[in-house]
C-alpha cells in the first residue's frame, strides 16, 4: 500500500508559545511540575531561590539528580519531548512541563545541566523575546561568563539540573515591579509555595515513598512535610482500605481508597497541632479526596462531585491513590491540576466513603454535644444586663441582676439550651418579622464564612 505524500506545515513559534503561556499554571504549581522532574531525575535534595530585585528579579530551581547530556537536554528543551512517560513512577506525562510551567512564569528560561562530572555544563534558554522577533522554534546556547552567575557554585562538584527563569512578568504582575507592592507580592507567593509543596510532596518529604525520600530548600529554609490525615494524633481514625479496580481502554490498574477521620478540635493534642492539621484552605474547603498519582497530590480535598462541602463531614479525609497507567482513566491535564474520578467506579467510591462520612458526622456532633455539655456545667447561661431571657422550650426565666452577674433558679443551672447554628437561624427566622429575615440570613452567612476562615 502505497504512503499518501502530505505536506509538514510547522506552527507560528511566537503564536503557540504565547499560547501555551496560559495553561492555567500559577507560580506554585509551575515550581512544583519543575521538581517532579527533579523527582524523576533521583534527586534527593531540591534547593529553591526567589531573589527580588526589580527588572532583574529571578527565580531558581538546582536540585541533584542524575542530570543530562548534550543531547538529552537538547531534547529536553524540545516542546513535547519523545523521551518515553510510561513508566509505574514516572511523574512527567507529555513532555511538555518544562517549558510550559516555567515560561508561564517568566519570558526567560534557562535550562543548565550535568550529566557527567568529566564534562563540562551544557545551558540552553529559551527567550520569548527572540520567538517573537524571528518566529522560531530556536533555543540559544547560553554563553560561560553569564552561566557562572546563574549557576552561583551549583554543579561545581555534582551532577544536577538548575532551571533559572528571569523577566518574571506573570510572577510579579507589573512592568517594571520595582517597590513595597511587589517585594510584598512576592514575600506572599514565597509563603503560599511553601505550604503547596508541604502538601503536594508531603509523602516523599516525610520518607513514605521508598528511596524517593526529598529535601526541598526555599530561600535556606527546609520545608517540612504537612500531613493531611494527622496521623501523628492518638485520636484520628484509619478506616479499612478499600481496592477498587478499573480498566480503561485497554489499560487495568487498582485504585486504592484510605479513609481518615481527625479528631474533634477538643481532641487535638494542643490547639497548635489542630491549627496546623486545617492546611492552606482550612477545615471545611481541605475536607474529601486527597488525589495522588504516583505519590504526588494531585487534587487536595473536595468531593469530586459526588458530595458537597459540609461543615459536619470536615473531620473525613480520603487518600485516593492510582498510578501514570490510568491517566487516561481520570483525565489528568498537562498541568497536573484537574483530575477526575472515572465514570465507572464512581458508585463503588460513594459507597466506600459513606461509613467514613458517617463516622465523621458522628464524631463532630458528638465532640460538639460534649463541649456543650462541658461548658453548661462550668458557667450560667450569660444575659444582657437589664433583660430577662426565656429558654424557648420551658420558659424558665434567667433574670440579670444590677451588677451585671445573672440569677438562675438552681434545677435549672446545668440545663440549658443549646442549638446548632442551623437551628438557631431557623428558630430566629420564624421569630422574626418578614422586613427582619433577609438582614438575618445576612448576618449568618457572614458568621458562617467567618467560622469557615
Amino acid at each position: 500500500m502505497s504512503r499518501t505524500k502530505g505536506q509538514e506545515v510547522i506552527p507560528s513559534a511566537k503564536r503557540l508559545i504565547g499560547s501555551l503561556r496560559d495553561m492555567g499554571y500559577d507560580f506554585s504549581t509551575a515550581v512544583a511540575d519543575l521538581i517532579d522532574n527533579s523527582i524523576e531525575a533521583g534527586a534527593t535534595s531540591v534547593s529553591i531561590d526567589v531573589e527580588f530585585d526589580g527588572d532583574d528579579s529571578w527565580v531558581r530551581i538546582a536540585d541533584n539528580g542524575m542530570g543530562m547530556s548534550l543531547s538529552q537536554l537538547q531534547e529536553s528543551m524540545r516542546y513535547g519531548s519523545e523521551r518515553d512517560y510510561d513508566g509505574e513512577d514516572d511523574l512527567g506525562k507529555f513532555g511538555l512541563g518544562l517549558k510550559t510551567a516555567s515560561m508561564s512564569q517568566c519570558q526567560r528560561l534557562v535550562v543548565a545541566s550535568r550529566g557527567n562530572l568529566r564534562e563540562e555544563v551544557n545551558a540552553f534558554s529559551w527567550d520569548l523575546d527572540h520567538v517573537n522577533a524571528t518566529n522560531k522554534w530556536e533555543i540559544i546556547k547560553v554563553k560561560k561568563r553569564e552561566l557562572k552567575m546563574i549557576l552561583d557554585n551549583h554543579l561545581d562538584k555534582s551532577r544536577g539540573t538548575v532551571v533559572f527563569w528571569q523577566r518574571l512578568d506573570r510572577i510579579l504582575g507589573y512592568k517594571h515591579p520595582y517597590g513595597e507592592s511587589a517585594k510584598k507580592r512576592m514575600s506572599t507567593m514565597c509563603r503560599e509555595l511553601e505550604d503547596h509543596l508541604a502538601m503536594v510532596f508531603h509523602r516523599f518529604l516525610s520518607g513514605e515513598v521508598p528511596g524517593k525520600k526529598l529535601r526541598i530548600i526555599l530561600n535556606g529554609n527546609q520545608i517540612k512535610a504537612w500531613d493531611p490525615f494527622a496521623r501523628k494524633e492518638e485520636k484520628t481514625r484509619v478506616l479499612e482500605t478499600v481496592s477498587i479496580r478499573v480498566e480503561h481502554e485497554g489499560k487495568a490498574g487498582t485504585v486504592i481508597l484510605e479513609p481518615y477521620i481527625l479528631p474533634h478540635q477538643d481532641d487535638f493534642s494542643s490547639i497548635d497541632a489542630f491549627k496546623q492539621a486545617s492546611g492552606p484552605k482550612k477545615w471545611n474547603r481541605q475536607q474529601g479526596f486527597y488525589i495522588y498519582r504516583a505519590n504526588r497530590l494531585i487534587q487536595s480535598g473536595g468531593w469530586s462531585g459526588l458530595k458537597t462541602l459540609d461543615e459536619h463531614m470536615k473531620l473525613a479525609r480520603i487518600a485516593v491513590s492510582f498510578s501514570p497507567h490510568l491517566d487516561d482513566a481520570f483525565k489528568i491535564n498537562v498541568s497536573k491540576m484537574r483530575v477526575q474520578l472515572p465514570a465507572q467506579i464512581k458508585d463503588e467510591v460513594e459507597a466506600s466513603v459513606k461509613p467514613a462520612t458517617k463516622i465523621a458526622q458522628e464524631t463532630y456532633r458528638r465532640s460538639a454535644q460534649k463541649a456543650a455539655t462541658n461548658t453548661s456545667a462550668r458557667t450560667v447561661t450569660p444575659t444582657i444586663s437589664g433583660v430577662s431571657v426565656q429558654n424557648q422550650d420551658d420558659h424558665k426565666p434567667v433574670t440579670s441582676r444590677n451588677d451585671g452577674s445573672s440569677s438562675v433558679p438552681k434545677d435549672e443551672e446545668h440545663t440549658s439550651q443549646y442549638w446548632t447554628l442551623d437551628e438557631l437561624q431557623e428558630k430566629l427566622v420564624k421569630l422574626a418579622e418578614p422586613n427582619e429575615r433577609p438582614v438575618l440570613l445576612k448576618v449568618f452567612g457572614r458568621l458562617r464564612r467567618n467560622i469557615k476562615d
